[in-house]
């Protein structure tokens, strides 16, 4: 399993995941750069994702949607606000409905995800910060941390394949 910490701290509203790949920073951005490779890791096993828009660039959005088991779709959006190809992309995440309007109901964070070498290979770290505890105590209360952790653990096998 990639996942090597979470931390979550309600004073400081965020939840952070680190991971280690053992592919270059280079190879592990691509995964985050190609929408096909996006959907093999984005969601839990179980929740599998697929990316209608994909535009990893500042300003860009990204919509898209999970089918759950019983092929229900939960949709989602990304607001990409800072790219530095490799090392870093920040965006605000949300839930939304089927036409990917945000759903106001349901917490948006604003994330930073970051590939830095380490030990051969690459140390990914993932931050979410919440704009209140509620809404990072809503997401836990939903599995996050679950759900995050084993869509995490995919992209060992896409980086081996």
């Amino acid at each position: 399993m990639p996942v090597v910490d979470v931390k979550t701290d309600l004073d400081a509203l965020t939840l952070t995941i680190v991971a280690d790949f053992s592919a270059e920073v280079q190879r592990v951005w691509q995964i985050y750069a190609d929408p096909r490779q996006l959907e093999r890791v984005w969601g839990p096993p179980e929740f599998p994702a697929t990316f209608v828009d994909h535009e990893l660039s500042p300003g860009g959005r990204m919509n898209y949607y999970m089918t759950g088991p019983e092929g229900e779709k939960f949709c989602g959006y990304w607001r990409v606000t800072e790219v530095s190809e490799p090392d870093f992309f920040a965006f605000a995440d949300g839930f939304a409905d089927e036409q990917f309007n945000p759903n106001t109901d349901l917490p948006e964070s604003q994330n930073v995800y970051s590939f830095a070498p380490h030990q051969g290979g690459t140390r990914a770290t993932f931050v979410a910060t919440y704009s209140s505890a509620e809404g990072l105590q809503q997401v836990l209360d939903m599995g996050m941390i679950e759900g995050s952790s084993a869509a995490i653990g995919q992209i060992d096998e896409l980086l081996a394949a």
